[in-house]
């Protein structure tokens, strides 16, 4: 006989499960393999960074964070990413409601700007915002009649730093709320709510954790952007100069300690951002656990309800 359907499946998922397997030699080298990897083009050079930052001492490591010119280049990077992070969140947060929750025309084209950024390169992005506000540009004229300084000043740069981390935010923010549907957003308002109550009520809290997770992307990306805000900065010592220009700058000066000592505090931000990234991912599989284990219990206590009521 060919066996009960209940066996057939079981004989098929094993069979399934025996394609998908490999031998250990085959495993373990591409284990290996990976490790090998990431030793090399990643934590070793994390560690080299760390080394060179010390080469010198720790008090000039110091000295080289808290002198005047590298302090204002941390200032500066902080103000960026602090202005240019709440623009693109609002930005990301008002295109995907709109793109995962209304049908309209020219959403497609939405979608496609929104990933622009992605494909232009970032000395391009800077070469384009100079040819708009520089002082030959296309807005220059009026610009300069007016003392209004954008190119060469901290307004160019945070525009050229909004448009490179533009996708972040929407395009993490995109597919979460696409996957949550509109049914949650139509019983509020079924129920009374505004718009702005269905928003902060309903739609925001179920895509907290892609608007965290965007949010912490934006901000790495906003701190250690070199390309479109080197060309647009004028890399002006202790005005214009970002912590990745300063330290482009102190190792063209044959600097390298200080150099090091920069790109080692640049490092810690981004090691920083994993590790909120890394416990995020954790929260978030936690609570989907969690729900997952409440929905039979759920189910378990409306079957019974049901069967005293019988």
């Amino acid at each position: 006989m060919a066996g009960t359907p209940k066996q057939r499946r079981r004989q098929a998922v094993q069979q399934s499960q025996r394609g998908a397997e490999e031998t250990p030699f085959v495993k373990w080298t591409l284990i290996a393999a990976a490790l090998l990897f990431c030793f090399v083009f990643l934590l070793l050079p994390l560690v080299n960074v760390l080394a060179q930052a010390f080469y010198k001492g720790a008090a000039f490591y110091w000295e080289s964070l808290t002198n005047h010119d590298a302090w204002a280049a941390i200032r500066l990077t902080l103000l960026v990413a602090a202005v240019s992070v709440p623009l693109n969140v609002a930005f990301g947060l008002t295109a995907a409601w709109a793109i995962a929750k209304f049908d309209f025309r020219g959403k497609s084209l939405l979608i496609t700007l929104i990933d622009l950024p992605f494909s232009v390169s970032p000395v391009v992005a800077g070469l384009m915002f100079i040819v708009l506000f520089g002082l030959q540009g296309f807005f220059g004229p009026w610009l300069d009649a007016h003392d209004i300084k954008i190119i060469f000043a901290v307004p160019g740069i945070i525009i050229a730093t909004v448009f490179i981390t533009f996708p972040f935010v929407a395009r993490e923010l995109i597919p979460v709320m696409q996957a949550t549907g509109t049914d949650q957003e139509q019983a509020a308002l079924t129920l009374g709510a505004n718009g702005l109550q269905t928003f902060w009520y309903v739609t925001l809290p179920s895509v907290k954790w892609g608007l965290i997770y965007g949010i912490i992307l934006c901000n790495a990306r906003a701190m250690g952007e070199f390309g479109a805000v080197s060309v647009v900065s004028g890399h002006i010592t202790g005005q214009t100069e970002t912590m990745p220009l300063r330290v482009e700058k102190l190792y063209n000066e044959y600097n390298s300690a200080g150099a090091f000592a920069v790109a080692s505090l640049l490092a810690l931000l981004a090691l920083l951002t994993l590790i909120v990234k890394t416990w995020l991912e954790w929260r978030q599989a936690r609570d989907f656990t969690k729900a997952q284990l409440l929905q039979p219990t759920a189910a378990t206590g409306a079957r019974e309800g049901g069967s005293e009521l019988a």
